[in-house]
Protein backbone atom coordinates (compact mmCIF):
# COMPACT_ATOMS: atom_id res chain seq x y z
CA UNK A 1 0.00 0.00 0.00
CA UNK A 2 1.37 3.21 -0.78
CA UNK A 3 1.19 5.31 2.31
CA UNK A 4 1.52 8.44 1.01
CA UNK A 5 -1.00 8.27 -1.95
CA UNK A 6 -3.58 7.00 0.49
CA UNK A 7 -2.80 9.98 3.10
CA UNK A 8 -2.93 12.51 0.35
CA UNK A 9 -6.25 11.57 -0.88
CA UNK A 10 -7.37 11.80 2.66
CA UNK A 11 -6.51 15.23 2.85
CA UNK A 12 -7.88 16.24 -0.60
CA UNK A 13 -10.86 14.61 0.82
CA UNK A 14 -11.03 16.91 3.92
CA UNK A 15 -10.00 19.79 2.28
CA UNK A 16 -13.19 19.66 -0.41
CA UNK A 17 -15.46 18.11 2.59
CA UNK A 18 -14.46 20.59 4.98
CA UNK A 19 -14.53 23.72 2.60
CA UNK A 20 -18.05 22.49 1.53
CA UNK A 21 -19.58 22.06 4.90
CA UNK A 22 -16.94 23.00 7.83
CA UNK A 23 -15.61 20.96 10.08
CA UNK A 24 -19.05 19.85 12.38
CA UNK A 25 -21.15 18.89 9.61
CA UNK A 26 -18.13 16.39 7.41
CA UNK A 27 -18.48 12.97 9.09
CA UNK A 28 -15.21 11.01 8.99
CA UNK A 29 -17.52 8.55 7.23
CA UNK A 30 -17.81 10.91 4.19
CA UNK A 31 -13.97 11.64 4.22
CA UNK A 32 -13.10 8.01 3.66
CA UNK A 33 -15.51 7.61 1.27
CA UNK A 34 -15.04 10.94 -0.93
CA UNK A 35 -11.27 9.01 -0.52
CA UNK A 36 -11.68 5.48 -0.92
CA UNK A 37 -10.67 4.49 1.95
CA UNK A 38 -12.02 2.84 5.19
CA UNK A 39 -12.91 4.65 8.18
CA UNK A 40 -9.92 3.06 10.21
CA UNK A 41 -7.40 4.66 7.64
CA UNK A 42 -8.20 8.47 9.76
CA UNK A 43 -7.49 7.12 12.49
CA UNK A 44 -3.97 5.07 11.23
CA UNK A 45 -2.76 8.08 9.60
CA UNK A 46 -4.18 11.21 11.38
CA UNK A 47 -4.94 9.49 14.64
CA UNK A 48 -8.74 10.98 13.82
CA UNK A 49 -10.99 13.86 12.52
CA UNK A 50 -9.36 16.82 14.89
CA UNK A 51 -5.79 15.84 14.04
CA UNK A 52 -6.72 15.47 10.10
CA UNK A 53 -8.46 19.04 10.17
CA UNK A 54 -5.62 20.06 11.97
CA UNK A 55 -3.12 18.28 9.03
CA UNK A 56 -5.36 19.79 6.88
CA UNK A 57 -4.44 23.16 8.16
CA UNK A 58 -1.01 23.01 8.23
CA UNK A 59 -0.52 22.16 4.84
CA UNK A 60 -2.72 24.92 3.87
CA UNK A 61 -0.41 27.12 5.81
CA UNK A 62 2.74 26.15 4.96
CA UNK A 63 1.73 26.55 0.99
CA UNK A 64 0.70 30.11 1.85
CA UNK A 65 3.45 30.77 4.10
CA UNK A 66 6.04 29.43 1.69
CA UNK A 67 4.41 31.38 -1.46
CA UNK A 68 4.51 34.88 0.47
CA UNK A 69 7.84 34.73 1.67
CA UNK A 70 9.32 33.42 -2.06
CA UNK A 71 7.29 36.51 -3.31
CA UNK A 72 9.33 38.53 -1.02
CA UNK A 73 12.82 36.75 -1.46
CA UNK A 74 12.48 37.61 -5.61
CA UNK A 75 12.13 40.96 -5.24
CA UNK A 76 15.20 41.64 -2.58
CA UNK A 77 17.66 39.68 -4.61
CA UNK A 78 16.47 40.03 -8.03
CA UNK A 79 19.65 42.47 -8.43
CA UNK A 80 19.35 46.14 -8.16
CA UNK A 81 17.82 47.07 -4.85
CA UNK A 82 13.76 47.17 -5.70
CA UNK A 83 11.69 50.22 -4.96
CA UNK A 84 9.39 49.64 -2.11
CA UNK A 85 6.22 49.17 -4.41
CA UNK A 86 7.55 46.34 -5.79
CA UNK A 87 8.09 44.87 -2.22
CA UNK A 88 4.65 45.89 -1.73
CA UNK A 89 2.99 44.69 -4.67
CA UNK A 90 4.68 41.17 -4.97
CA UNK A 91 3.47 40.69 -1.23
CA UNK A 92 0.53 41.78 -1.87
CA UNK A 93 -0.29 39.64 -4.83
CA UNK A 94 1.13 36.68 -3.24
CA UNK A 95 -1.18 37.38 -0.29
CA UNK A 96 -4.35 37.41 -2.75
CA UNK A 97 -3.99 35.25 -5.75
CA UNK A 98 -4.17 32.02 -4.07
CA UNK A 99 -7.33 33.23 -2.20
CA UNK A 100 -8.85 35.37 -4.69
CA UNK A 101 -8.02 33.64 -8.08
CA UNK A 102 -6.32 30.56 -6.82
CA UNK A 103 -7.25 26.82 -7.59
CA UNK A 104 -6.82 24.43 -4.28
CA UNK A 105 -4.02 22.89 -2.81
CA UNK A 106 -3.31 20.77 -5.99
CA UNK A 107 -4.79 23.39 -8.59
CA UNK A 108 -7.85 21.51 -9.07
CA UNK A 109 -11.58 23.47 -8.73
CA UNK A 110 -12.39 26.94 -7.08
CA UNK A 111 -10.48 27.32 -3.75
CA UNK A 112 -13.22 27.73 -0.99
CA UNK A 113 -10.54 28.05 2.12
CA UNK A 114 -11.74 31.74 2.62
CA UNK A 115 -15.36 30.27 3.08
CA UNK A 116 -13.22 27.80 5.53
CA UNK A 117 -10.91 30.50 7.33
CA UNK A 118 -14.19 32.50 7.77
CA UNK A 119 -15.80 29.48 9.47
CA UNK A 120 -12.59 29.14 11.41
CA UNK A 121 -12.95 32.00 12.87
CA UNK A 122 -16.26 32.16 13.70
CA UNK A 123 -16.42 28.44 15.41
CA UNK A 124 -12.57 27.81 15.94
CA UNK A 125 -11.12 23.92 15.97
CA UNK A 126 -7.67 24.83 15.76
CA UNK A 127 -5.11 25.64 18.47
CA UNK A 128 -4.86 29.13 19.37
CA UNK A 129 -1.03 29.65 17.94
CA UNK A 130 -1.42 28.06 15.02
CA UNK A 131 -1.63 30.57 12.44
CA UNK A 132 0.32 33.26 14.42
CA UNK A 133 3.27 30.20 14.98
CA UNK A 134 2.93 28.52 11.56
CA UNK A 135 2.51 31.60 9.07
CA UNK A 136 1.86 34.63 10.40
CA UNK A 137 5.36 35.12 12.38
CA UNK A 138 7.78 33.39 9.81
CA UNK A 139 6.50 35.70 6.98
CA UNK A 140 6.43 39.02 9.18
CA UNK A 141 10.44 38.07 9.80
CA UNK A 142 10.85 38.23 6.24
CA UNK A 143 9.16 41.00 5.48
CA UNK A 144 10.09 43.04 8.54
CA UNK A 145 13.55 42.39 7.07
CA UNK A 146 12.89 43.54 3.96
CA UNK A 147 10.80 46.82 4.80
CA UNK A 148 13.98 47.79 7.34
CA UNK A 149 16.03 47.47 4.41
CA UNK A 150 14.07 49.63 1.98
CA UNK A 151 13.23 51.63 4.26
CA UNK A 152 16.28 52.67 6.84
CA UNK A 153 14.05 56.05 8.23
CA UNK A 154 11.67 53.68 10.03
CA UNK A 155 11.75 52.86 13.63
CA UNK A 156 12.04 49.09 14.47
CA UNK A 157 8.79 50.14 16.54
CA UNK A 158 6.92 51.46 13.60
CA UNK A 159 7.65 48.24 10.98
CA UNK A 160 4.71 45.54 12.99
CA UNK A 161 2.23 48.30 13.07
CA UNK A 162 3.01 48.95 9.65
CA UNK A 163 2.99 45.33 8.14
CA UNK A 164 -0.54 44.86 10.10
CA UNK A 165 -2.03 47.57 7.74
CA UNK A 166 -0.79 46.18 4.85
CA UNK A 167 -2.28 42.56 5.99
CA UNK A 168 -5.57 44.23 7.29
CA UNK A 169 -6.21 45.40 4.04
CA UNK A 170 -5.36 42.35 2.23
CA UNK A 171 -7.86 40.39 4.19
CA UNK A 172 -10.22 43.33 3.98
CA UNK A 173 -10.02 42.96 0.01
CA UNK A 174 -10.60 38.83 0.35
CA UNK A 175 -13.59 39.09 3.03
CA UNK A 176 -15.48 42.02 1.43
CA UNK A 177 -14.80 40.54 -2.56
CA UNK A 178 -16.46 37.18 -0.54
CA UNK A 179 -19.73 39.12 0.74
CA UNK A 180 -20.58 41.16 -1.90
CA UNK A 181 -20.28 37.73 -4.46
CA UNK A 182 -22.45 36.39 -2.34
CA UNK A 183 -25.06 39.06 -2.63
CA UNK A 184 -24.47 38.87 -6.57
CA UNK A 185 -22.13 41.49 -6.97
CA UNK A 186 -23.68 44.55 -7.24
CA UNK A 187 -22.04 47.68 -5.95
CA UNK A 188 -19.56 45.94 -4.69
CA UNK A 189 -15.32 46.96 -4.23
CA UNK A 190 -13.02 46.46 -7.52
CA UNK A 191 -13.12 42.73 -8.54
CA UNK A 192 -9.75 42.88 -10.63
CA UNK A 193 -6.83 41.95 -8.90
CA UNK A 194 -4.36 44.15 -10.27
CA UNK A 195 -5.78 47.20 -9.56
CA UNK A 196 -6.64 45.81 -6.03
CA UNK A 197 -3.31 45.52 -5.65
CA UNK A 198 -2.18 48.50 -7.26
CA UNK A 199 -4.25 50.66 -4.86
CA UNK A 200 -2.82 48.62 -1.63
CA UNK A 201 0.49 49.22 -3.03
CA UNK A 202 -0.14 52.94 -3.46
CA UNK A 203 -1.75 53.49 -0.49
CA UNK A 204 0.50 51.82 1.78
CA UNK A 205 3.78 53.36 0.23
CA UNK A 206 2.22 56.38 0.58
CA UNK A 207 1.64 56.23 4.46
CA UNK A 208 5.19 54.65 4.98
CA UNK A 209 6.63 57.44 3.06
CA UNK A 210 4.60 59.70 5.36
CA UNK A 211 6.68 58.11 8.57
CA UNK A 212 9.53 59.87 6.58
CA UNK A 213 8.22 62.77 6.29
CA UNK A 214 6.86 63.52 9.63
CA UNK A 215 10.25 62.90 11.42
CA UNK A 216 11.49 65.35 9.81
CA UNK A 217 8.85 68.21 10.78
Amino acid sequence: MNDKGVQDRLLEAAEDLFCRRGFKDTSVREIASAAGCNVAAINYYFGGKEKLYVAFWRRWLATLRETRIAAIDRVMSGGPEPALEELLGSYARSFLEPLLDGQGLEGQGRCRFVELMVREMVDPHLPADMFVREMANPVMAVLSEALERLCPWLEPEAVGPIILSVVGQLVHAIVARQMFEQCGGAGGPQRDLEKTVEHIVRFSAAGIRGYANGERK
